[in-house]
């Protein structure tokens, strides 16, 4: 056997691969064997059928698949030998009929190659990474929310502003759910109209389309499902069971150590800075895979490297799922060109910056997020021997590995990144963040 590479380009090369009849006849012949012993000839006894016989019938198909399996085999071994660098995966170069008698058969595979290109980390215009700010508006809405939650539930005569108000709403066979629901989210000023001033027993007829500021709601009080709600336009019955009001609770130290716990917060204006803290954490997320986004367009930008198109747009053709035209198979490469090359990027971010993610590091991650959820379900304090046996488990689960893995893999980049890009910070609101970074 013989095989050879030919780099026609920086970005194209063959390979070819000649063998030789003596490289396969003994697979061949051994397969053959084992067929005659198999074999259910009429006129043989099985396990008698004459290996001439079976040489006749299937000795071509036997050839080719032994041949197949020889060339997968040394075609792998001699990529990973030489270590070339590819994209995809080896096409076989079409030719003509085969001659699968002939001593020696000369195959030819065109193999795309992996560009080589510098990382460009300083890009001309400096990367925003914006800092949301929780605003005196947000502040206030989260304090009104926790005096509400922790308030004092007082029950009411009639319907006033602000009241909960709980009832049965029905409609001749097809609607009778009972559920409660905040005067302040009904939309339509005529049904609001209609609600205020009614009383525990009284029963009303209500038009449900846009009764409420959210779809959701109408799902909710209507007991009804999501496809229904979109179209829905009729007069329900509601029957009034219970009306009731949340008197907020007051700004003291009872409040702040439910909250916090005990002695935490000592004062409003501690609180409120608590929330702020609170409100800001939670955009941390967005604004880090908005940065995260901006980079990578940035890098794909200023790191110029071309691909090997032609190959490319042919290993897509050959290997999708459905069938594809030219111009389909052509049409999804340039979809997915740049995701591509920052797949190219990223591995050498990783490779050259040593990012890659460690058993050590997989564990230790996996502990701190299972700390974090534990501790939202108010188990603050988890022994070691607890974190260790679920971690564990964890362990035994690929898909979650792979799943933590890449996680874990986005964090260190953006470390990386925060650290090595030029950026610059802007601090901002959330409706302000929204209209900036989002508009187009």
């Amino acid at each position: 056997m013989k095989i050879t590479s030919n780099y026609i380009d920086k970005l194209n090369g063959k390979i070819s691969i000649e063998i030789d009849k003596k490289d396969y006849s003994e697979q061949v012949d051994r397969e053959l064997q084992n067929l005659s012993h198999k074999a259910n000839i009429p006129g043989f006894r099985k396990g008698h059928v004459p290996v001439g016989l079976i040489r006749k019938k299937h000795g071509k198909a036997v050839i080719m698949d032994e041949v197949n399996k020889l060339i997968d085999k040394e075609l792998r071994n001699y990529i990973k030998d030489k270590e070339i660098d590819m994209l995809g995966g080896p096409i076989p170069v079409p030719q003509g009929e085969i001659n699968w008698d002939s001593d020696k058969i000369t195959f030819e595979f065109e193999v795309g190659l992996t560009p080589k290109f510098d990382l460009k980390l300083k890009f001309k215009k400096s990367v925003i990474n914006y800092i949301v700010k929780a605003d005196e508006k947000m502040v206030n809405e989260q304090l009104s929310s926790i005096q509400k939650q922790y308030g004092k539930l007082i029950a009411r005569k009639k319907i006033e502003k602000d009241c909960d108000i709980t009832g049965v709403f029905t409609h001749e066979d097809e609607i009778n759910n009972k559920s409660t629901f905040n005067l302040n989210r009904v939309k339509n000023k005529k049904s609001l109209k209609k609600l205020l001033g009614l009383k525990v027993g009284d029963s009303i007829d209500i038009h449900v389309k846009d009764l409420f500021n959210d779809s959701h709601d109408l799902i909710q009080v209507l007991g009804i499902s999501h496809d229904r709600a979109k179209d829905i336009d009729i007069e329900v019955n509601l029957n009034i069971d219970e009306i009731s009001y949340k008197e907020p609770a007051d700004l003291d130290q009872e409040l702040f150590d439910k909250i916090y716990g005990k002695g935490i917060v000592k004062s409003v204006t501690e609180l409120k800075k608590k929330i702020s803290d609170d409100i800001e954490k939670q955009f941390v997320n967005q604004t880090d895979q908005k940065l995260m986004n901006d980079i990578i367009e940035s890098l794909i930008e200023n790191t110029k490297f071309k691909l090997p198109t032609e190959f490319l747009t042919k290993w897509i053709k050959i290997n999708s799922e459905k069938k594809l035209s030219d111009d389909e198979a052509k049409e999804e490469y340039e979809k997915s060109e740049k995701g591509m090359k920052y797949q190219l990027i990223e591995s050498k971010l990783v490779t050259e910056n040593n990012l890659q993610v460690n058993f050590d590091d997989l564990k230790s991650y996996t502990k701190d997020l299972i700390r974090k959820q534990m501790s939202q379900y108010g188990q603050s304090s988890p022994s070691e021997k607890e974190l260790d046996d679920i971690v564990a488990r964890v362990m035994q689960n690929k898909d979650e590995i792979k799943r933590i893995t890449e996680q874990l893999t986005s964090i260190k980049i953006l470390d990386f990144f925060k650290e090595n890009t030029n950026i610059k910070s802007k601090e901002l609101t959330y409706e302000q963040f929204i209209k900036e970074a989002y508009s187009s």
